[in-house]
């Protein structure tokens, strides 16, 4: 399948947390949000889960370097992107990726609001066919920015090629804060998605750590 080449970036914490407990995720120090800006700039579009826009709220735009803005994409199977979200706001094209059961009159208001909206699927969103759709429109690069159950998703299904991680010194700690992957899991170890590390350094206060995805 032609798709684009797709980079899992993510902050966490050194317990493995992408945010707390009561839903804080300002984890990045100043330089790694500097990095994932000059990121985003480099990319042809940006992703996340409707999971993401309701708990977090982001513009996923470039403010903190140089670069044009990527195009937004949005995976949300029952089209629940609040029209106020932040993502949904300037000219920056913003496209949502939903299914046949969300309701015809929540895709009106969001295409009323500057979204463009791709069905793919029924039930959840099908990733692949999603990311077929992106590559026919132009998109050659895509960052993933998550959530956790995205990422699961992404990462299940084989569609992830990269992964960047800036680890911050903390420990949050908590069993119902949510970790970098979510999901169900695979249930063996041997199962898992095994990674090649590429580099580590440091970026600021925090390491990053670069893997590409072993096939």
């Amino acid at each position: 399948m032609v798709r684009p080449y797709v980079i899992l970036n993510a902050a966490m914490t050194l317990d493995g947390k992408i945010a707390t407990v009561a839903g804080d995720s300002r984890i990045s120090c100043g330089a790694d949000l500097d990095r994932t800006h000059k990121l985003r700039a480099s990319v042809g579009a940006v992703m996340i889960g409707v999971g993401t826009v309701l708990a977090d709220d982001p513009s996923l735009t470039v403010r903190r370097a140089k670069g044009k803005n990527p195009i937004r994409i949005v995976v949300d199977s029952e089209a629940k992107t609040p029209l106020g979200a932040r993502v949904l706001r300037g000219p920056t094209k913003t496209i949502v990726a939903t299914t046949t059961r969300a309701p015809k009159q929540k895709i009106l208001r969001l295409r009323s609001r500057g979204a463009q909206v791709i069905t793919c699927g029924s039930k959840k969103v099908d990733l692949k066919e999603l990311l077929r759709k992106l590559r026919l429109r132009g998109v050659r690069r895509l960052l993933l920015e998550g959530g956790s159950m995205l990422n699961w998703g992404m990462l299940e299904r084989g569609l992830v090629d990269e992964v960047r991680v800036a680890i911050s010194p903390r420990i949050v700690g908590g069993a119902a804060a949510r970790t970098l992957v979510g999901g169900a899991g695979f249930r063996r170890v041997s199962r898992g998605v095994k990674l090649k590390l590429q580099c580590m350094r440091r970026v600021g206060t925090d390491l990053l750590l670069t893997y590409k995805v072993e096939r």
